[in-house]
């Protein structure tokens, strides 16, 4: 430690100092591709990533672009055709996106990008408004299972995971999946303003977009969506007699058109960042699962992904 401090302070007195610091940055800007508003999971990964990079100096400056709409399926064309063979950007996207590409039936998909990294994983949440009736999630199963048109669930876009856990919620209450009144949002931001509102009777999004929210008593947790819990209040669907267990992962992808040199120094950075502290505390704060996926490995997770996908999304008629 003291040889350590030594030489720094050498460094410091010779003026190398910000050559040791740009020796450790791996882009001196990077463009992050958001394609869904601000608020949500994919912006907060976005953000998350530039702070455990800017703290670390691996990536000197970001740029962020926020294009929300159907689950992503609406930036993805813009980023595709903006930042073709472009090794400086970036785009978040996950399973959400998965699912929208699959229900819309867009022409381009996750596969147009090219794979860098999985990073998180996250269970979701069933919520309602503080001053909602429902008061725990079996008042609201059987609110479903009376009528499931009545009741109000925000969450993403068509097809994504929040769509495809409450189709399996009604399912396992003995409804199908087509009679859920799914109010659909570009982003976790609007469905919040949504929820914090009244303008819907429940919603169903990521852990981390209402931690806050639930914190706060402005939004009451009734399950999460994972096998075990994330809050000793709060229990899952599973042990609540609903037997579903769902996650979101989320990723980033590069752009179509760079090198294989080039696509491998994006892996490198998403590496080192995953092997920052910032990181590891930036996973423990939002409550994500670390997920980190890259490779050959990620590339055949994303076929399979797709696949289960499309299948679950055909049994619930959204697909």
């Amino acid at each position: 430690m003291t040889h350590r401090r030594t030489l720094i302070a050498a460094a410091a007195a010779l003026g190398l100092a910000p050559r040791l610091a740009a020796a450790q940055q791996r882009f001196a800007s990077l463009y992050m591709f958001i394609p869904a508003g601000p608020g949500g999971g994919w912006d907060g990964l976005g953000r998350a990533i530039e702070q455990a990079a800017r703290q670390a100096s691996l990536v000197g400056s970001f740029q962020f672009e926020n294009v929300g709409g159907a689950g992503g399926t609406v930036g993805l064309p813009r980023f595709l055709s903006q930042r073709r063979g472009r090794p400086d950007a970036l785009m978040v996207g996950g399973s959400v996106m998965v699912g929208a590409a699959l229900t819309n039936r867009t022409p381009v998909t996750l596969q147009n990008t090219v794979a860098i990294a999985r990073m998180t994983e996250e269970a979701g949440v069933v919520i309602v408004p503080a001053n909602s009736p429902l008061q725990n999630i079996g008042q609201l199963a059987e609110a479903l299972r009376a009528n499931p048109r009545a009741v109000s669930v925000a969450g993403g876009s068509a097809g994504g995971t929040d769509h495809i856990i409450l189709g399996l919620m009604l399912q396992r209450l003995g409804r199908q999946a087509r009679e859920a009144s799914f109010v659909a949002f570009p982003g976790g931001g609007p469905a919040q303003a949504a929820i914090l509102g009244g303008q819907v009777n429940a919603g169903i999004s990521g852990w981390s977009e209402f931690s806050e929210q639930i914190k706060a008593g402005r939004v009451r947790a009734l399950a999460t969506t994972g096998e075990t819990r994330l809050d000793p209040a709060v229990p899952t669907l599973k042990e609540s007699g609903i037997d579903v267990v769902a996650t979101n992962w989320r990723g980033v992808f590069g752009a179509p058109g760079i090198t294989p040199p080039q696509r491998q120094a994006l892996v490198d950075l998403m590496t080192a960042i995953h092997a920052t502290e910032g990181w590891r505390r930036i996973l423990a704060d939002r409550g994500w699962e670390d997920a980190f996926l890259t490779g050959p490995a990620f590339d055949q997770f994303l076929e399979r992904d797709r696949s289960e996908t499309e299948g679950v999304l055909k049994d619930l008629g959204l697909a």
